[in-house]
């Protein structure tokens, strides 16, 4: 069991098993493609249900190791749900699941330390976006009520109801085509509409989508301190341990030469 362990947390194991990984999202990239599915359809196939079998062996292996430990670590756990849907079979109503094979790709976070420290900076941002997402879906609602009292009238398909107006305001924050689109326009009918526009996108596009990405930044400087300060930790631990092992040496090296006086 220890071999097998050892097996299984070795660089070249995770290696390969990534390789593995990139290859799978070709793959299915390819099985997308008229032109390849013609010359190289059954090799795609193939290949793609091999890598799945390796996945599935790959994980019995893990959980052989750690048994109930395997489920202590949310990757794991991550890891077993992507595969596991893999296997649902694609047939009669659920064939729309083949289309979310490509999830397999997602092991990758998993597995590349980089990609883990990442989604983990993100997840611990979330209670932050939340207070953030709130402060955001009052703005809208403000601004969408005002912009359904002014514009709803003359512009009803944009600006009839409030989910229309929401949804328009959507629009504007994302400078899709926000000027030419909607603001002119209206600006031809109400040509002060600009006082209640530029406020908002001012509101929402340059300073509440800013505050997502200060909160995003800081988590992840969080976790890269958090991560740093472990492996200062280990480290200091690892210098104690030899510097004990060194004095104990001495205390040896003294004992015999004291003996042989």
């Amino acid at each position: 069991m220890s071999s097998l362990k050892s097996f299984v947390e070795s660089r070249r194991f995770e290696a390969a098993i990534t390789a593995l990984i990139v290859v799978n999202a070709i793959t299915l990239g390819l099985e997308t493609s008229d032109w390849a599915m013609q010359r190289f359809g059954g090799l795609l196939t193939l290949l793609d249900s091999a890598i799945l079998a390796v996945f599935v062996l790959e994980l019995l292996a893990r959980f052989a190791v750690y048994r109930g430990a395997f489920f202590r670590d949310p990757w794991r756990i991550f890891d077993l749900a992507v595969v596991a849907f893999a296997l649902v079979p694609a047939t009669g109503n659920l064939s729309v699941l083949r289309a979310l094979r490509i999830l397999r790709v997602l092991r990758l976070v998993s597995i590349v330390p980089s990609l883990r420290r990442v989604v983990t900076g993100f997840i611990a941002a979330l209670p932050g976006m939340g207070s953030i997402i709130l402060l955001m879906a009052l703005v809208f609602y403000v601004f969408g009520v005002m912009a359904t009292k002014l514009y709803g009238e003359t512009f009803p398909d944009l600006f009839g109801e409030l989910p229309q107006s929401i949804y328009t305001l959507f629009q504007v924050m994302t400078l899709e085509g926000w000027s030419d689109g909607i603001v002119r326009p209206i600006m031809e009918v109400h040509p002060y509409a600009w006082t209640f526009f530029i406020p908002f996108i001012v509101a929402t596009a340059f300073t509440v989508l800013n505050l997502f990405t200060g909160v995003i930044v800081s988590a992840m400087e969080a976790e890269h301190q958090a991560n740093a300060s472990a492996e200062r930790k280990e480290m200091q631990e690892d210098q104690d341990a030899l510097m004990a092992e060194i004095r104990a040496l001495r205390a040896e090296v003294r004992a015999l030469a004291e003996a042989r006086k």
